[in-house]
């Protein structure tokens, strides 16, 4: 092979694996930390005991609504915020039901 041809298909090579260096990892700027694209099956932990004192901290039955908070939480990792409404924010949260086919989170 010729020269000129070894160093076109060097170019090519190099310009594929960085574009798919490129692919694989972002960075961010803000924080200049790499962060890979893959999407994990886990979700970031949470602290629920406070979480979900924040949420029923205006009802009146504290201690059931803590303890079916704490169920949501422990599942879904995510609470909504505020103290009522917001499942919007939290679809897991919004979709889990009791027996009865009623709302199991607060």
């Amino acid at each position: 092979m010729k020269p000129l041809s070894l160093l076109c298909i060097f170019i090519i090579l190099s310009f594929l694996l960085q574009g798919f260096s490129e692919a694989i990892t972002t960075v961010d700027a803000g924080t200049n930390t790499v962060a890979l694209s893959k999407k994990y099956h886990y979700q970031p932990k949470i602290n629920c005991k406070s979480e979900c004192s924040r949420r029923c901290s205006k009802v009146f039955r504290k201690k059931i609504c803590m303890r079916a908070c704490g169920t949501c939480c422990s599942r879904c990792h995510c609470v909504p915020p505020g103290t009522y409404g917001n499942h919007q924010a939290c679809p897991c949260y919004a979709r889990l039901r009791t027996h009865g086919n009623k709302p199991k989170c607060p």
